[in-house]
């Protein structure tokens, strides 16, 4: 049975709801143009981007990866001069970079840069093109930032080499990758006289990876690095 006392909080409720929606109509009969403006904005913003990505972007992919396969054949090969600069015929790494920005082959193409300017001695250049690489790649992220290690260590900036080791190492945990980054985060941190970090490094690789080629003689490397700890 509904009481009077329920019927007015009833009535109170709808009269609550019913103000909200003429406050509601209101606003938007003030704004109407506002509104519309705003709508339409937003609908121009969608349908720009998707026309970019349709008849820009996606032509251009399909471009740039044509052109990143003879460079790549050149990297394969160590021909690293004719794989960044091109061969004259056909682009290198740095001409897609250039040429072909907001593609994924340029994106790849930085880190391929990187690859060849490190291998080169180039270590600055290295760094800055493996700094504008991004991946969403386990494995490919991992080894962009193992070789960001490697530039920095050959730089003899063995903190900033340590630190880019240890997050390759644990970008992508794996019985290959992971082990190899490990040590050489541990190398790096004995080199700055982090003792004791090394040794969690390299007991992580005895522990977890045992059986990889690090794995196998870690234990002389725990060993010192424990015993140069203590001094």
């Amino acid at each position: 049975m509904v009481t009077k006392k329920g019927n007015e909080k009833a009535e109170e409720r709808l009269e609550v709801v019913e103000e909200a929606l003429s406050k509601s109509e209101q606003f938007i009969e003030k704004n109407q143009k506002i509104i519309t403006i705003v709508v339409a904005a937003i609908a121009v913003v969608v349908l720009g981007y998707f026309g970019l990505k349709r008849f820009y972007i996606e032509p251009r992919e399909a471009d740039a990866q044509v052109q990143l396969f003879m460079a790549e054949k050149y990297f394969e090969s160590d021909s690293l001069n004719k794989a960044l600069y091109g061969d004259g015929n056909n682009l290198g790494f740095l001409d897609i970079i250039s040429d072909y920005s907001m593609t994924k082959s340029a994106n790849l193409s930085r880190y391929y840069a990187g690859i060849c300017y490190l291998r080169q001695g180039d270590f600055n250049e290295a760094i800055k093109q493996l700094k504008k690489f991004k991946s969403d790649d386990y494995i490919i992220g991992s080894m962009a930032l193992g070789a960001l290690g490697d530039a920095h260590a050959e730089l003899d900036q063995m903190d900033k080499a340590a630190d880019f080791y240890m997050k390759a190492a644990n970008r992508n945990l794996n019985e290959l990758t992971t082990p190899m980054f490990l040590f050489k985060a541990g190398r790096a941190f004995e080199a700055t006289s982090k003792y004791q970090k090394a040794v969690d490094a390299y007991e992580s690789i005895r522990r977890q990876y045992p059986s990889s080629n690090e794995g196998r003689g870690i234990d002389k490397y725990i060993a010192r690095a424990k015993s140069l700890s203590v001094r």
